[in-house]
């Protein structure tokens, strides 16, 4: 599989793109001036106490106040304690974290008004941005992430990735780790430690321990409210996590971040710094390879995709929830229960990448087609399961329903990816929206394959907008060209001055117009409600 990573640098907007096989798989964008991002630490100080909650809000210079829970001060709390007040109390040295005795665990039924108070001071990181109304969520039991490794100050011990397999490495991971690590903290040993040498990970360690002493130093050189420590880089942190060796190339637009990137591949992998490229052409990066497409036909409301099946997302508030429509599949000559299950789980494919390239978080509720046989909907479970296992964020999916709903959770640290996908009106100067005009080529080509290859009409007449007309049948090997030479030379691409931009009709060969709306177009989830709805009114016991 040919994995390539772009990245899209903007003046105010840093995008990468995950491509499998030239396919979008990935779509991470972040505000190149963007504060309060998962992992910043900041330097706070409690607000108020909510003892009803167990929990305080704090300001960290957000228009919201931090919420930070009891569960979320760490069990070494006490000892953090001591060392702040030790580091605030003398600001000229840092206090050496290995000189605190380790205090008792705190009690993980306590109470927050026994351990804080309004105006303390604290050292926080976030672990949840601002989404919505909410301001960022904190905890005060602290971690700098490298890419091998993630170091936790005031614990000891050394735990190992359970993506490595080898008994072996990890007792060699463990025992080395162990040997090089400062006292008084602790390592999580990341999956991609695995077979490194000692030199890698020692330097690492001791980068993340800089790092450490550089944030104790700021903040005693701060007044709260203020940020102490972020990644170096945007973009670095953006692939930190995504970045694979077996990439084949990393495409960048920007020459500084192409820099910062490089170098930090060749610190990583040096045998592969060579992947990464700058790119210098003056078309945009996302469209010389083909992104912007695919993002204006996978971040709509509707997703189609083959056979004629699409869903349909709705966000709100609590939920997200997922419509599952067969389309131009109900023509099919299967039987119903084959059709529903072929339908079902080529959708699950589709929503299990839409929730990766989305982002998307918090319950999922998703709206198979109804099934009546207890071992396709298991079948369908399990499905969604095993596609689901390479998601990197952790999530919890329950068994179909009777009603035929699955429900999915899945972690939500940044707000859900939305990104526009319809264009002003350019008949009604802005007071309406139309389709995106890029896929519009993409719909006429679907309504040919359909003609020709599902309803036998090879000779018919599609008239579309002048302007549509004269961009199909541009250049040598013209769009137009290519249709005909897949579909048959029958048909003719004509143009009518009486259609608006995004309106195409066609007529076959006796002069009848032929009906090409599908069924998403006539409010067919509608219909499939009402259809579903009485279906689970019929399944409704009756009451006494």
């Amino acid at each position: 599989m040919k994995s390539e990573l772009i990245v899209d640098v903007r003046e105010k907007e840093i995008s990468t793109a995950l491509l499998e096989d030239s396919r979008l798989v990935s779509l991470q964008q972040e505000s190149r001036t963007n504060a309060y991002a998962v992992g910043d630490l900041y330097v706070a100080k409690v607000h108020k106490l909510m003892p009803g909650l167990n929990a305080a809000f704090v300001k960290v210079g957000y228009e919201k106040d931090a919420f930070l829970h009891y569960l979320d001060l760490g069990s070494q709390f006490t000892t953090y304690s001591k060392f702040l007040d030790s580091a605030l109390a003398d600001r000229r040295s840092v206090p050496d974290i290995a000189d605190f005795k380790r205090e008792t665990d705190i009690p993980k039924q306590g109470a927050i008004a026994d351990l804080l108070k309004p105006g303390q001071p604290l050292l926080v990181q976030i672990v949840k941005e601002p989404i919505s109304s909410k301001g960022p969520r904190l905890t005060t039991e602290l971690s700098l992430t490298g890419r091998y490794m993630i170091l936790i100050p005031f614990a000891e011990k050394v735990n190992i990735s359970q993506k490595i397999q080898s008994t072996e490495e990890k007792i060699r991971l463990r025992q080395l780790i162990s040997s090089i690590k400062p006292k008084g903290f602790g390592v999580i040993v990341r999956t991609s430690a695995e077979g490194k040498r000692v030199a890698e990970l020692n330097a690492e360690l001791r980068h993340l321990v800089n790092a450490w002493n550089e944030a104790i130093t700021k903040m005693q050189q701060s007044d709260p409210p203020a940020l102490i420590y972020e990644e170096d880089s945007r973009a670095v942190g953006l692939i930190r996590d995504i970045f694979n060796p077996s990439f084949e190339s990393i495409h960048v637009n920007h020459a500084d971040i192409f820099t910062q990137i490089q170098n930090y591949v060749g610190l990583i992998a040096p045998e592969r710094k060579d992947i990464v490229k700058l790119y210098t052409k003056d078309t945009p990066i996302f469209d010389h390879f083909g992104i912007t497409r695919q993002i204006k036909s996978a971040f709509g409301k509707t997703v189609s995709f083959k056979s004629g099946v699409y869903i349909i997302i709705e966000h709100t508030e609590a939920l997200h929830v997922i419509d599952v429509n067969s389309g131009n599949r109900s023509r099919a000559n299967n039987d119903q229960e084959t059709n529903a299950l072929d339908v079902n789980l080529k959708a699950a494919d589709e929503i299990a990448r839409q929730l990766r390239l989305r982002d998307m978080g918090g319950i999922i509720v998703i709206d198979f087609i109804d099934m009546n046989k207890a071992e396709h909907r298991q079948q369908l479970y399990d499905h969604m399961k095993e596609i689901m296992a390479g998601d990197r964020a952790r999530h919890n999916i329950l068994p179909l329903s009777k009603f035929g709903l699955m429900q999915i959770t899945r972690q939500r640290v940044r707000p859900a990816l939305d990104i526009p996908t319809t264009e002003s009106c350019p008949s009604c100067t802005g007071k309406g929206e139309v389709p995106a005009s890029i896929l519009f080529t993409d719909v006429l080509q679907d309504k040919i394959s359909w003609l020709t290859e599902n309803m036998g009409i090879k000779d018919f007449k599609m008239y579309v907008h002048p302007f549509v007309d004269a961009y199909v049948k541009k250049g040598l090997v013209s769009i137009y060209t290519k249709w005909r030479m897949s579909y048959g030379r029958k048909f003719k691409v004509l143009p009518d001055e009486n259609l608006a931009y995004l309106q195409y009709r066609v007529v076959d060969s006796n002069g009848n117009e032929v009906n090409l709306q599908e069924e998403k177009d006539v409010n067919s989830s509608q219909t499939k409600s009402r259809t579903k709805a009485k279906n689970r009114v019929k399944e409704k016991p009756e009451e006494n």
